[in-house]
């Protein structure tokens, strides 16, 4: 697994789109991260930002019906539901259908998500779950972001990068709030992120790119000490 230090180090994500990621998922919001490609790096990038998932809300996968079913029912503990990939098939917590209709009301409860799903843009996102799979609109809104993901040829190498985000307060429709290239801080059409919470965690990431941390276990550690530092 690789951490928020190497995905900013290998130019995945900037530093001040990491903070942005922070801010919001620091205060609960519900994300998902998007490529086509398999390989892209939509499970590392997922497993990056479940860093930015609050102290006191557990990380569980949603890997059944019923698990989903019992998380609809109770809003304690909370906690942020996990789905490996939003897909049919008969894998490990991927979710299709009834199970992700159902996983996608789980925020009415008080829980959080994260998902990944084969999918470049929003357009296609919204389609394969709202268009494929019957989820509502107003329950799509309640995914707070969408990371979506482009894969360049470099080299030898693949250079992988953030290509789009979008943001959704939960009641409004999605609206693109940051595309690479073009200079525009997400924070500058925000309704989830305040440019205070915004500096405050860009603060935090200035500090943790130079405290020589990296591993995701360590940097998880170094975001708990500095938000519980600046509570």
């Amino acid at each position: 697994m690789l951490s928020v230090v190497d995905l900013i180090e290998a130019k995945t994500m900037k530093p001040e789109l990491a903070a942005y990621a922070l801010a919001a998922i620091g205060r609960g919001a519900s994300f998902l991260v998007g490529a086509s490609p398999g390989g892209a790096g939509k499970t590392t990038v997922m497993g990056a930002l479940l860093n930015f998932v609050p102290c006191d809300i557990e990380l569980a996968p949603a890997d059944s019906l019923a698990a989903i079913e019992r998380a609809r029912r109770a809003a304690a503990p909370r906690r942020c539901y996990i789905c490996h990939e939003i897909g049919s098939g008969p894998y490990y917590a991927y979710l299709w259908g009834d199970e992700l209709r159902a996983y996608f009301d789980l925020p009415r409860a008080g829980h959080m998500l994260a998902a990944n799903l084969h999918a470049d843009t929003f357009d296609e996102a919204r389609g394969q779950i709202c268009a494929d799979n019957g989820v509502a609109e107003p329950a799509l809104r309640r995914m707070n972001l969408m990371f979506f993901l482009s894969v360049r040829s470099a080299g030898w190498d693949y250079e992988r990068r953030i290509e789009t985000v979008w943001e959704s307060d939960g009641s409004g429709p999605h609206r693109l709030v940051f595309k690479a290239g073009d200079g525009a801080s997400p924070a500058d059409t925000s309704m989830l992120v305040s440019k205070q919470d915004l500096a405050k965690a860009q603060r935090i990431i200035n500090r943790l790119l130079d405290s020589g941390v990296r591993t995701i276990e360590k940097v998880r550690a170094f975001l708990l000490e500095a938000n519980g530092a600046s509570a």
